[in-house]
C-alpha cells in the first residue's frame, strides 16, 4: 500500500554535500527534496521529524552470507535482513555458498523466491562458479542478477575455482560483473602444514594472518586483475586485506568508469593483528585481519578512492561453532546491524567525513553494479532512506538481532544509531519497532 511520508528537519547527506531540508516520499519513490526544514504536514500518512539528525541514502552491502537455504541454524534471510534494516542497510547482495550451492540457474532462482517471501530488505544473489558449471554461469542475466562469484581461495564444498582454463574462459566470456574472493590456495595449504608442524593442532589465533598471508592474497588478486586486464572484464575484488594489493588498483578515474574495482570490509578497517590475543575467534575472517600497517593503508585507500566500496562480508556462525580451537573455529562473523554505526565512529573521531561514508556505502555500490535508481537521494529514485541520530548504545547480546546472537563489537559503545529505515518508501523500522507488512524488492540493474 502506497504511503505518503514527510521527513523534515534533517541534514540530507548526498552527493558530497550536507544540506538542511526535508524529503517527501510518495508511491515508493522520493517525490521531493527541499531546502524547507519544516514544510506543511498536511496530506501525509507519516511525518518523521529528524530533529536535526542526518538523513542518508540506504546503505548497499555487496557482500553478505545469510546462510539460506541449508545453513539456517546459523542465520536465515529473514533474521539477517531484519538486522540489516535496523542497521541502515536497505539492499544486500548475497553469496552462493549455501546448501545447496547456487550453481545452477534453477537453484539461484530458488533463493530469489525465498527472499521474495522473507526479506525485509531489497535483495540480489550472486551466481556461483565451480570448475565445471560454465554453461550455467553464462546463462546469467546481467539485468536481474548482481554478478557471478568466483572463490579463488578456500571455500565451502566444490566452489574453489583453480583450473586455469576455466578461469580464462570465465574472464573472457562472463556476461556480467565478476566478484572474486582472492587467496591463493596452494600458499595457504603450504603455510598450514608449516604451522601445524611448528605448533600442532591448537596454535594461537595470531597465526591466522601468517597462514592466510599477504603473499597468498597478492598472488591471487594479481592473477584476477591480470585476467581482467587481458580480457577487458568487469572485475570487483572483494575484502582487500593488505597494503600490498593496493598497487593493483587506481584512483585516476571515477569508480563508475573503472573496469577493476575494490572493496574493503568493516573488520579490516577496524581491527588488526594486535587484537587476536584478546578477541581470538571473534575476528577470525578469511581473508585474515592483518597488521596495523595494512589496516591504515586500507583506510587511506578508502579516503583517496583507490578502494571503491565499504561492505561487511557478514558471515555468521553459531557460538558453539566459533568457540573452538584455531583450526576448528570457522572463519567469519556478523556485521550488518552494526556496520554503519561502526563507520560513524570513525566520523565522530574526525577520521573520515560523513559524505565519504555515504559515497562508499551507498553511491559507489550503486554506480559500479549499475543499480536501477538506488543509492542516492534523488527525486524519482526508490525511497531507500535512513535516519541517523547521535544516541549511544553499547553492543550486547540483549540488543543483537543476528540469529547467531553475538558480535565482534560486543562491549563497545557506538555513539550513532539508526532511528528509522525506509525500504521502497515503506517505513520498515522506527526506533526499535519493525513493520513487516511489506517485503523488499529484487534489485534491478541497468546493464
Amino acid at each position: 500500500m502506497s504511503q505518503k511520508i514527510l521527513i523534515k528537519n534533517v541534514k540530507v547527506v548526498n552527493e558530497n554535500r550536507i544540506t538542511n531540508g526535508s524529503v517527501t516520499v510518495d508511491d515508493g519513490k522520493i517525490a521531493r527534496v527541499s531546502n524547507d526544514i519544516s514544510p506543511s504536514e498536511n496530506g501525509f500518512d507519516h511525518v518523521l521529524d529528524g530533529n536535526g539528525g542526518y538523513l542518508l541514502p540506504g546503505a548497499i552491502d555487496d557482500q553478505v552470507h545469510f546462510r539460506e537455504p541449508g545453513l539456517t541454524h546459523k542465520a536465515d534471510i529473514y533474521t539477517e535482513s531484519k538486522a540489516a534494516v535496523a542497521g541502515g542497510i536497505t539492499s544486500f547482495m548475497e553469496m552462493p555458498n549455501t546448501k545447496p550451492q547456487a550453481v545452477t540457474q534453477e537453484l539461484l532462482e530458488n533463493k530469489y523466491r525465498i527472499a521474495s517471501e522473507k526479506s525485509l530488505a531489497n535483495y540480489s544473489f550472486y551466481m556461483g562458479v565451480t570448475n565445471d558449471n560454465i554453461r550455467e554461469v553464462l546463462k546469467t542475466d546481467p539485468q536481474t542478477v548482481c554478478g557471478i562469484k568466483i572463490f579463488m581461495g578456500s571455500s565451502t564444498g566444490n566452489m574453489l575455482v583453480d583450473n586455469k582454463e576455466t578461469l580464462d574462459t570465465l574472464f573472457r566470456e562472463s556476461p556480467t560483473l565478476i566478484a572474486t574472493h582472492c587467496e591463493d590456495e596452494a600458499t595457504i595449504r603450504n603455510n598450514t602444514e608449516l604451522f601445524k608442524k611448528k605448533y600442532g593442532e591448537t596454535p594461537s589465533f595470531s597465526v591466522h594472518p601468517l597462514i592466510r598471508s599477504e603473499e597468498a592474497c597478492y598472488k591471487s588478486s594479481s592473477l584476477a586483475a591480470g585476467l581482467a586486464s587481458k580480457h577487458n572484464s568487469r572485475l570487483h575484488i572483494l575484502h582487500l586485506s593488505t597494503a600490498m594489493e593496493l598497487d593493483l588498483f587506481s584512483n585516476a578515474i571515477p569508480a563508475k568508469d573503472k573496469k577493476i574495482t575494490a572493496e574493503a570490509c568493516i573488520h579490516h578497517l577496524r581491527f588488526d593483528d594486535s587484537q587476536y590475543n584478546d578477541k581470538q575467534w571473534r575476528i577470525k575472517w578469511n581473508p585474515a585481519v592483518k597488521t596495523a600497517t595494512d589496516r591504515q593503508a586500507l583506510f587511506n585507500a578508502v579516503l583517496n578512492n583507490t578502494i571503491d566500496v565499504i561492505a561487511t562480508d557478514h558471515a555468521p556462525h553459531t557460538l558453539d561453532e566459533k568457540q573452538n580451537s584455531y583450526f576448528k573455529a570457522p572463519s567469519g562473523g556478523p556485521m550488518v546491524q552494526h556496520a554503519l554505526p561502526a563507520m560513524l565512529e570513525f566520523f565522530r573521531k574526525g577520521e573520515i567525513t560523513l559524505e565519504k561514508i555515504v559515497e562508499k556505502m551507498c553511491h559507489t555500490p550503486s554506480d559500479i553494479f549499475r543499480l536501477n535508481k538506488r543509492g542516492y537521494i534523488r527525486e524519482g529514485y526508490w525511497a531507500d532512506l535512513v535516519l541517523v541520530e547521535e544516541n549511544p548504545m553499547t553492543v550486547s547480546p540483549e540488543n543483537i538481532l543476528y540469529k547467531c546472537g553475538w558480535s565482534p563489537l560486543e562491549g563497545e559503545t557506538l555513539h550513532y544509531r539508526v532511528s528509522a529505515t525506509l525500504i521502497n518508501g515503506h517505513l520498515a523500522y522506527r526506533k526499535g519497532r519493525f513493520d513487516e507488512s511489506q517485503k523488499g524488492m529484487r534489485l534491478a540493474f541497468d546493464r
